[in-house]
């Protein structure tokens, strides 16, 4: 230690020993005693002692945190690469000798060099987890998307880039179920917006009653895509599915209405027109209906109100309504040839609509009923009409092949005669399948009978008993032509015998004609050479039904059937038997 003496210029470089010596000059002066001297020295060496003391505690003290702080430093060491999940660092000095400052200065920059590194890695653990954070609370409908999520807590124990791996594949998984949702979320506002076109709904009070960020203004990314969101767009898809079904099924019952109402009161096609777009969806699906405003409330209500009036006009033309579906069931019988009482039918009518009994709707259902069971009774009727057409149209060709005959003119080069050449020839193959025809006639009309328990007659009389009646006056027809061939040959024989006796003689006068079997007619007059016209009736004239042309449509001036419908004409002439003769039918 050195002291410098301020007192004493002269005195250089102060020393325990130049010090020791002025204290002895100082007690030679002052006469201390020796025993007085020692005892200062002793309390010198005591008080030196006591400063080497504190020096050396404190240096102890200094080197044991120095020691410390290098063993922090170390355990520090571990532990940053323990987070961060690295083995080892490239920044540790390998050599552990040196004084305890040179290690401590070796292994600073490591660790300052792993403290940056660790901020980094809580900065990139802390970002992956807020994204994390959003997503869920945006997923579970926790999360406002105008609210900003709040700092996650990061495990600082455990940052390694294995962890930082986990957190990034957890929200890739999150960012591809959020890119789904947004894209079922964006389907079904689509779908909200084409329903509410359709339906005629404000699209955007709809949607954004289910969530304020459906609203178009929005970005897409910050659309709801919460589960209660999907839920409740699920839930209105599926209400306006459910309401433009149940609109549809109510515009289709009006537009068949309309229809009906139409074509019962010929309503004109400029009419029709005005509601082409109610009846353009009469058949149409539910995913076929895809204009805007096609089933709108406003278009509905004016469907019905055109329903409720053309309802009202049609009570006004009730009768003339009724009388003309009557006109359309009378042609339906007209046509199967079933007979009825349409006058009876007419007043039956009147009837009911002067008496109010009966309400309009409930009579034109019943006409429609009886329409549509007449249409089933026609067409179960119409094999065997179709072949009574053709046993008719037969039966004219036979008389009309019998008149042929019995002209003794018809092989002269006259004009036509080819003509009626060729038709004969027709008329022979034709005559020669009657038989047939009537016995399949007959066992279709029983099946029919059969079946139904009901006679089938044709204009009121039953056809077995026609094709009975026919066949037995084809019977006799026959009998007779044999008898008349018997006769002419026996006339044959005694003219030869004559011829022999006396000679040559004019020949006799031609026997009597035989009787022609012909089809059933209209009425009992015929042509001029016999051909019956085509009516099949015994009792026409009793049950006053009015005679049908062969299309079916009413003819009221022809006149009435006679109650035979088979007209037997003798000639006196014997006829030409042609050898191509049908043979008689059974019934």
């Amino acid at each position: 230690m050195a002291v410098t003496d301020a007192q004493n210029p002269l005195l250089g470089e102060t020393t325990c020993g130049s010090l020791l010596q002025k204290l002895q000059e100082i007690w030679d002066e002052v006469g201390e005693s020796d025993e007085e001297r020692d005892k200062m020295l002793l309390q010198l060496e005591q008080d030196c002692l006591d400063v080497y003391k504190r020096k050396v505690e404190q240096a102890a003290k200094s080197r044991a945190q120095l020691l410390q702080a290098l063993s922090d430093a170390k355990l520090e060491l571990s532990s940053l690469l323990s987070a961060l999940g690295e083995k080892s660092f490239a920044g540790i000095p390998d050599k552990t000798s040196g004084t305890i400052k040179e290690q401590l200065a070796a292994i600073a920059p490591a660790l300052e060099q792993l403290w940056k590194q660790k901020e980094e890695r809580i900065k990139e653990f802390s970002d992956v987890q807020s994204q994390i954070q959003k997503i869920c609370g945006e997923i579970a409908g926790t999360l406002n998307l105008s609210d900003q999520a709040g700092t996650p807590a990061v495990d600082e124990a455990d940052l390694s880039l294995k962890r930082l791996d986990e957190y990034h594949g957890q929200l890739q998984e999150l960012q591809k179920e959020k890119s789904e949702r947004l894209h079922k979320v964006l389907e079904f506002v689509s779908t909200v917006h084409d329903l509410c076109a359709v339906l005629g709904m404000d699209f955007f009070s709809t949607v954004t009653e289910v969530h304020p960020s459906l609203n178009d203004s929005t970005s897409v990314q910050s659309k709801s895509i919460s589960n209660d969101t999907l839920s409740r767009l699920a839930k209105t898809v599926l209400a306006l599915k459910e309401d433009k079904k149940q609109r549809l099924h109510k515009l289709q019952e009006l537009a068949t209405q309309l229809i009906d109402l139409w074509n019962l009161m010929d309503t004109p096609v400029e009419e029709r027109s005005l509601f082409d777009h109610v009846t353009c969806n009469i058949s149409a699906s539910v995913d076929e209906v895809t204009v805007p405003g096609a089933l709108a409330l406003d278009l509905i209500e004016q469907a019905e109100v055109e329903v409720e009036r053309l309802d009202q006009l049609k009570a006004s033309r009730m009768k003339e309504i009724a009388f003309k579906k009557q006109t359309e069931l009378e042609d339906i019988f007209a046509h199967a040839h079933i007979e009825i009482d349409p006058e009876a039918a007419r007043e039956k009518i009147m009837a009911l609509i002067d008496s109010g009994d009966v309400e309009p709707a409930e009579l034109l259902a019943d006409m429609d009923n009886q329409i549509a069971n007449a249409k089933d009774e026609a067409l179960s009727r119409k094999d065997i009409l179709d072949k009574v057409e053709k046993w008719m149209s037969a039966c004219e060709e036979e008389s009309w092949l019998e008149d042929y005959n019995r002209d003794e003119n018809r092989y002269n080069a006259s004009r036509g005669a080819h003509l009626n050449l060729k038709r004969a020839e027709k008329a022979r193959i034709l005559v020669n399948k009657i038989p047939a025809l009537v016995e399949t006639l007959v066992t279709k009309t029983r099946a029919w009978e059969e079946e139904r328990g009901i006679p089938f007659t044709y204009d009121g009389v039953p056809l077995l008993a026609m094709l009975e009646e026919y066949a037995m006056l084809r019977h006799e027809r026959e009998e007779e032509k044999r008898k008349m061939r018997d006769q002419k040959k026996f006339h044959e024989q005694q003219n030869t015998e004559q011829e022999a006796i006396f000679g040559s003689r004019p020949s006799p006068a031609r026997p009597a004609g035989t009787k022609k079997v012909v089809g059933p007619r209209a009425n009992g007059g015929g042509g001029a050479n016999g051909t019956p016209s085509r009516r099949l009736s015994l009792n026409a004239h009793q049950n006053g039904s009015r005679s049908t042309t062969k299309d079916g449509k009413r003819d009221n001036t022809r006149p009435v059937a006679p109650v035979n419908y088979v007209a037997i004409s003798k000639e006196d002439a014997a006829s030409h038997v042609s050898g191509s003769d049908p043979v008689p039918a059974s019934p």
